[in-house]
């Protein structure tokens, strides 16, 4: 199992003034650590990781050090890295392949990495959070309690409508680049990791659901109150 001839394996830098060795399977170990360790990680937290809903939902701040939001930090944070990873990966390989190859690897992986970003950029564009029992709020003025998120405003749900869907399709991009450069650019090991990987996901999301640990974002940071925007909505929903 060898490389595909068309690979190059060395590379001549004017920036640099020399010629270097190209190591494919370092920008593999990168990219696999990155997509198929990181991201399944923290898509799995933000999924199953959201605390039981109590009837007003959680007070305090959205904040990285406030532990009530492990959950989210870890989710937001978490893939921020991944993602820079994954541009420093993919930056190098344009580099080292003088521009962009055009094969399906290649093709892939930009799509990957380019949702990938947008998603970070898109979470910084989520708008306010908000809510009844929110710190910012007077739970006599319904004034103080405006969020997007509280609210579910045409731009909240415009944010949850993409990030969700493109999320997953970025993964299967990235599944897709993966796979497509290991057939160029052979690694077992790496392939039976990947696989291994894959499966210990799907374990433990079943194994998550079966015990019932998934649940809803909204009613987990804003309660159960019946009152609430998006609980009531939902309720006139079901109720028809």
């Amino acid at each position: 199992m060898q490389p595909q001839p068309h690979i190059p394996k060395e590379v001549y830098l004017d920036f640099l003034g020399r010629t270097i060795e190209i190591h494919w399977d370092y920008h593999a170990y990168l990219m696999v650590f990155a997509w198929m360790f990181l991201v399944p990680i923290f898509t799995l937290i933000i999924r199953f990781g959201k605390p039981r809903p109590t009837p007003t939902g959680l007070h305090r701040k959205v904040y990285i050090w406030h532990k009530e939001w492990w959950w989210f930090s870890s989710h937001k944070y978490g893939l921020a890295l991944a993602m820079t990873l994954s541009v420093i990966g993919g930056a190098i390989a344009l580099v080292v392949s003088k521009g962009y190859s055009g094969t399906v690897h290649a093709t892939f992986g930009l799509l990957a990495i380019i949702l990938g970003v947008i998603q970070i950029v898109a979470g910084l564009l989520r708008g306010k959070h908000g809510g009844k029992h929110y710190y910012t709020a007077d739970r006599n003025d319904p004034k103080t309690w405006f969020g997007d998120h509280y609210n579910m405003t045409p731009r909240r749900r415009a944010f949850e409508a993409w990030h969700k869907n493109a999320g997953y399709f970025a993964a299967f991009c990235a599944l897709a680049a993966v796979a497509s450069g290991l057939m160029q650019f052979p690694i077992p090991s790496l392939k039976w990791l990947i696989v291994a990987l894959i499966l210990v996901v799907l374990v433990v999301a079943a194994v998550c659901d079966y015990i019932g640990i998934r649940y809803d974002g909204y009613r987990a940071a804003h309660g159960t109150d019946a009152e609430a925007p998006f609980n009531k909505e939902r309720a006139e929903i079901e109720g028809r």
